[in-house]
């Protein structure tokens, strides 16, 4: 649950409209020290929150569907990959300084993206190891959103962004075809 979580969410945040948000914040605000911690305090109330509400899910369903409906949700995350995400709204800085600023943004942009509801899928998928899908989807999000701060449009620059979206798309789909054929 862990490694599954952790490897998923960190190649599908490459380029993810919370990464976008990440280069955005660390250009605009300066404090990197700041916004990772921001980043890290949205992103583990986000995702407890979707890996709970997958739990949740899980016990509504029958056990024989479970597969088959999180096996499906994880090819479709794998299509999803394949569009690039852009960054609607630039932040707006709050008066309590940075690290209020970049937990709201985070929170806010997360809320309805890929990674959230693919650790809505993980929560179900691995019911009974919800810390180790938590800790997983956020090691993910800070693998790839910490370099987004400290090294911002360099970074940015030079990353493969087309073939990155393709290696997520390709894992997400792989895990969708052995979530529904190997039980």
């Amino acid at each position: 649950a862990f490694l599954t979580s952790a490897t998923l969410v960190a190649i599908a945040e490459i380029g993810d409209k919370t990464q976008l948000l990440s280069f955005v914040l660390a250009a605009r605000l300066r404090a990197p020290s700041s916004i990772i911690a921001g980043i890290f305090v949205a992103t583990i109330f986000n995702h407890a929150l979707a890996g709970s509400v997958g739990v949740w899910l899980a016990q509504l369903i029958s056990p024989q569907w479970l597969p088959w409906i999180t096996g499906a949700l994880f090819i479709g995350f794998g299509l999803w990959a394949l569009k690039p995400d852009t960054l609607d709204d630039e932040p707006s800085l709050h008066p309590a300084g940075a690290f209020v600023t970049t937990t709201i943004a985070f929170f806010l942009a997360e809320m309805g993206d890929k990674t959230q509801f693919a650790t809505i899928a993980l929560g179900a998928q691995f019911q009974g190891a919800l810390t180790a899908v938590v800790v997983g989807t956020t090691l993910g999000m800070m693998l790839a959103n910490v370099p987004a701060v400290l090294i911002g449009d360099r970074l940015a620059k030079q990353l493969p962004l087309k073939q990155i979206r393709w290696l997520a798309a390709i894992l997400f789909i792989a895990t969708g075809i052995v979530t529904i054929f190997i039980r």
